[in-house]
């Protein structure tokens, strides 16, 4: 092995313990939501805010630095982004209320969103052929296993420590990134052209209107409504709920973002997506297909982990153990994965992956009671890892496989945002789906017992508010304790409800990938020269 041979797959080890930071993070705080809001005190609403905040700006930012990468150079980017999250991460640790804890993630998701596109964009600029399937197999192990392992480290630190070191963590790991990545990774560039500073924007009010009506229906009413949204010293005013505006808001955003960058492309100017990479079938339909899997992929990371704490009342380090045997699927499948590139085309892997993740997830839906043991979790939970493993490095391959090396940050950008924007909608609706459960099922069982509607009312808002965690209280007290078994019941079932949606989203995901053909990989030769090709 050459010595430029050797820095740049020392280059691949620290742009992927950056893609770890990002998913550690994002995954870390999982576990620790239930000390947190123990510690501070957060809602239900602001539990899930806690995660889309970083996911929802995460999301809406990719796009643009993505192309902005492209212009200003993606190890510039991908160092000032690292940066950014590392000092988010310092305010994160030191908040003291759920508003501060939410905005220092705000200012994590700006810069996760600098870091994600650009470490796709340096791999796609660095590797070729063979050496770049590895790469990108690397690369997406990495974000399955340590999807997993976040949580373990999260339940480690916020046991033996607190809460606040599951940030703090990041700070030794971004100092280390930033050596390493100035040592061993060759700057790159593209096009440098103008950026579409109204089209990003579009994608910004876009993609945070359709989150916040997500997220926030239940609280505010989907259509009418049900509880006076209050900023500052600002009311709203109308009967129409805030949400259903929001959604509105959502829908004239993405009719608007697509004219637009469309008028942008026919009289030649940049466009915030590269709406030409479009019309190469296998970055359109994998888009596509990304969205969908990443959807049913994450939104069960944030029910499981308060379930098994405030349900089954595992400590945060046994969350973490129990989640391991996902990460260890996930490794293992990133094994298989590598041995198995260029002799299976990457989309067969892609559904054997999927195919996977829906029998796991589903398993885990039949398992979940409220005295469930935690034995049969471990099975299914590699199995459900072992999927993500084969699946997400494999589908952005088949996504970017014919992508320009030159447009590699847009359509890096893309790739990412369809993904998180999948992510973000996958903790909105699961969320929705756990939380609207959990109170409809506890309405329901505390009528059964005759609990005066007023007192009823209190515990299910206590319940849900706390994301589970008047639990324990309840329990605690010999008058209480019925009305928490009963909350273990009506949590456990919301629970399992989220994990069968999240394989009902797999299965669309994996209806989807039909449409990216079957074939064989072809040579890179071949694919550089189609990739410039109509579709």
């Amino acid at each position: 092995m050459t010595p430029s041979s050797r820095r740049r797959w020392a280059g691949l080890v620290f742009i992927s313990v950056a893609v770890a930071l990002i998913i550690v993070d994002s995954t870390i705080v999982n576990v620790a939501i239930p000390a947190i809001v123990d510690d501070l005190g957060i809602t239900s609403s602001e539990v899930q805010w806690v995660q889309e905040a970083y996911t929802l700006v995460f999301a809406s930012l990719l796009l643009v630095f993505g192309a902005l990468a492209d212009r200003w150079g993606r190890r510039r980017m991908l160092l000032i982004g690292v940066v950014i999250f590392t000092l988010a991460s310092v305010g994160a640790a030191l908040a003291t209320t759920g508003g501060l804890l939410i905005g220092a993630r705000f200012i994590q998701g700006i810069g996760g969103a600098m870091m994600l596109p650009t470490t796709l964009s340096l791999l796609n600029a660095t590797f070729r052929g063979r050496e770049r399937a590895i790469a990108f197999a690397v690369w997406g192990s990495t974000i399955g296993g340590m999807a997993a392992v976040g949580p373990l480290l999260g339940g480690w630190l916020t046991t033996e420590f607190s809460w606040h070191w599951a940030f703090l963590i990041n700070v030794p790991l971004g100092i280390a990134i930033v050596v390493g990545v100035l040592l061993t990774v060759d700057e790159s560039r593209g096009d440098a052209a103008s950026i579409d500073l109204f089209g990003a924007l579009l994608s910004v009010i876009t993609v945070g209107a359709l989150v916040f009506g997500l997220i926030e229906g239940r609280t505010y009413g989907w259509i009418t409504t049900d509880k006076q949204l209050t900023i500052g010293g600002w009311t709203w005013p109308w009967d129409v709920s805030p949400v259903a505006a929001a959604f509105a808001i959502a829908a004239l955003g993405v009719v608007s973002f697509i004219w637009w960058g469309l008028h942008r492309r026919r009289v030649g100017k940049p466009t915030v997506i590269a709406f030409g990479l479009f019309r190469i079938p296998s970055f359109r339909n994998g888009n596509i297909a990304a969205m969908v899997v990443s959807l049913g992929e994450f939104g069960l990371i944030l029910a499981l982990p308060l379930w098994l704490q405030f349900v089954l009342g595992f400590e945060a380090v046994q969350t973490g153990l129990i989640l391991l045997a996902l990460a260890i699927g996930s490794f293992a499948a990133s094994g298989l994965a590598g041995a198995l590139s260029g002799r299976v085309a990457p989309v067969w892997i892609v559904r054997v992956g999927i195919v996977a993740e829906i029998i796991g997830i589903a398993a885990v839906g039949f398992i979940i009671e409220p005295d469930a043991s935690w034995v049969p979790l471990i099975p299914a939970l590699f199995v459900y890892g072992f999927g993500v493993g084969l699946a997400t490095a494999q589908l952005t391959g088949v996504v970017l496989a014919d992508v320009p090396t030159a447009e590699g940050g847009q359509a890096s950008g893309t790739q990412s945002t369809a993904r998180q924007l999948g992510a973000a909608l996958g903790i909105a609706i699961l969320g929705t789906i756990l939380f609207s459960t959990t109170s409809a099922v506890l309405t329901a069982r505390l009528d059964d017992r005759g609990i005066p509607a007023e007192q009823r009312d209190q515990v299910v808002s206590a319940v849900v508010d706390s994301a589970g965690g008047a639990i324990a209280g309840l329990a605690g007290s010999p008058q209480t304790a019925p009305l928490a078994d009963d909350a273990k019941a009506a949590f456990s079932e919301g629970t399992k409800y989220a994990s069968f949606a999240a394989a009902g989203f797999l299965a669309v995901g994996l209806l989807a990938t039909l449409s990216l053909g079957g074939g064989r990989p072809r040579d890179e030769e071949r694919i550089e020269v189609e990739a410039v090709e109509p579709a």
